[in-house]
């Protein structure tokens, strides 16, 4: 188990969760916004919780929750620099470095963990540049390269993914990994986007929320275990949607690595009940407009189109006036 002995600040989970809805409607849309303060990581209280779970899953899951190219290496001592120098310099009680020319020592004080490597010798460390650092942080990443006037995914550590599989996507350009998404790739919207991340600038990174409904607080909905979680969806009814769907929000973030000319892309997933979510007033009744006006391929796409007649249901219990009209 690992030691929490070190506390992070708590707050409720109401008031820090992303909620991805700016409207009462919903469609697939570029709706990337500039990332200010222009940093990635985001320490929650359920840093133990969750880096526990993480390389419980590298231990038992390797295969599908790390993949890479070799020649991403690259790419992955900068990304494994950039996220160090961001942990140590804006979280020094819970993160220390110490260099020595190439000789560098991390310590993770949260976890009580040193490693000392040769910064740029990937024999030095336990695991390859972007499966280390990952074992430290909340976020999982992606590296995409830049090449050939496209881009390609060439190594990744995807932990807790919604329903997707680094193992088989790995290799693919942008295009092809999305093409699964309906309308996104047939209206050439997957195209506009690919063409607004092949000119993201180093140093201006961006961020985008996005959103799907899981059954239950599960992180890790790998399609190799939908055996597993996917039958979870059956037993959920009006009475009960409240306390198991979970709104499942990734806060996605994108930097432009400067030397490899790569990508990084990260995310940090974050789960929420209807329930939890009923302390706010504003939101519940937003999710409802939002779903009752969502269209039937994007809720089958998201995987809760089995239940989303169930869940509007429940949503309408609770959020009648005392006339009976929906607010």
């Amino acid at each position: 188990m690992i030691n929490n002995s070190k506390i992070i600040s708590h707050s409720p989970l109401i008031e820090r969760f992303p909620f991805p809805f700016k409207g009462d409607s919903y469609r697939y849309s570029n709706n990337s916004e500039a990332l200010e303060p222009p940093f990635l990581l985001d320490i929650t209280p359920e840093y133990f919780k969750e880096i526990e779970q993480k390389r419980h899953l590298l231990k038992t899951r390797k295969e599908q929750c790390y993949q890479s190219f070799s020649h991403s290496l690259e790419g992955q001592w900068e990304i494994l620099e950039m996220i160090i120098n961001e942990m140590t310099s804006l979280y020094p009680n819970y993160f220390s470095l110490k260099k020595n020319k190439n000789h560098w020592t991390f310590c993770n004080h949260l976890l009580k963990e040193e490693q000392s490597f040769i910064f740029g010798n990937s024999s030095s460390l336990p695991y390859e540049p972007l499966d280390f650092i990952g074992r430290h942080i909340q976020e999982d990443l992606i590296y995409i390269a830049q090449r050939d006037g496209d881009l390609y995914m060439d190594a990744g550590q995807l932990c807790f993914p919604a329903n997707w599989s680094i193992a088989f996507n790995l290799g693919m350009t942008y295009t092809e990994f999305h093409s699964p998404v309906p309308y996104f790739s047939d209206s050439g919207l997957a195209e506009k986007v690919r063409n607004f991340l092949l000119r993201i600038e180093a140093g201006k990174p961006w961020t985008r929320l996005n959103w799907t409904l899981t059954v239950e607080p599960i992180l890790d909905t790998f399609p190799e275990t939908f055996d597993e979680w996917g039958a979870k969806k059956e037993k959920v009814t009006s009475e009960n949607a409240g306390q198991l769907v979970h709104l499942r929000v990734e806060d996605q973030r994108l930097f432009r690595l400067p030397r490899s000319n790569g990508i990084l892309f990260s995310i940090h997933t974050h789960l929420i009940s209807l329930d939890e979510l009923r302390k706010n007033e504003e939101w519940i009744n937003r999710f409802y407009r939002v779903l009752t006006d969502l269209p039937d391929y994007i809720a089958q796409y998201k995987g809760f189109i089995s239940y989303k007649d169930k869940i509007i249901s429940y949503l309408e219990k609770i959020i009648k006036t005392k006339e009976g009209v929906i607010k």
